[in-house]
């Protein structure tokens, strides 16, 4: 399993409902279905991933969630998940406000671009970083919201959100203990846990 899945999984109780949005190949929920008992579908938009949610048993459907949520009815899910995708959103604050009317608690994973190389990166070259980590360059990249662990936060305060859980690792999605001195700085990829 992907390693940011990995840690995601544990947030996750047995028996729950769950809604994956953008959930790639259905990888997470195949876990959650199998090894939780959890039940739920995914939704996706790349034909690749949904041929292969299919032939893992996940229930997904063919989804564009720029064009919304609404069809979805208040606190039908337990636990909305959405990995990794947030950055890449029109409006990840309309995105999130959804999120939080259909699940009852939230996960999201974002990158960090507030890190210390993002910001040296610009600083000395004066270009947008390219590394690792962010491997696109600023004209074909499909980040479109670029924000810190400090911006995410803000707009959790903003909106009334109330964060239950935050983890923040380096790239290979691993605990390292440097990074809790100054997880802005030093964090590469956050995992939050939030609810209304």
């Amino acid at each position: 399993m992907r390693a940011d899945l990995d840690l995601i999984k544990e947030w996750v109780e047995p028996g729950k409902r769950v809604l994956d949005l953008c959930c790639g190949d259905g990888e997470l929920l195949h876990y959650l279905h199998k090894e939780k008992q959890a039940s739920g579908y995914g939704l996706e938009i790349g034909p690749e991933n949904i041929t292969e949610c299919i032939a893992k048993g996940v229930n997904v459907i063919e989804k564009d969630i720029e064009e919304g949520l609404a069809s979805i009815k208040d606190n039908t899910f337990d636990t909305v998940i959405m990995t990794q995708a947030i950055q890449i959103m029109m409006r990840p604050d309309e995105i999130i406000d959804e999120m939080l009317r259909i699940g009852k608690e939230c996960i999201v994973t974002f990158p960090n671009f507030g890190h210390w190389r993002a910001r040296g990166y610009l600083a000395f070259r004066g270009q947008m970083p390219v590394s690792k980590f962010l491997p696109y360059t600023w004209y074909n990249t499909p980040n479109t919201h670029f924000c810190t662990f400090k911006d995410f936060e803000r707009l959790c305060v903003e909106r009334n959100i109330y964060i239950m859980d935050r983890t923040v690792v380096d790239n290979e999605h691993q605990h390292r203990w440097w990074i809790h001195l100054w997880p802005n700085m030093l964090g590469e990829i956050a995992i939050y846990r939030i609810t209304k």
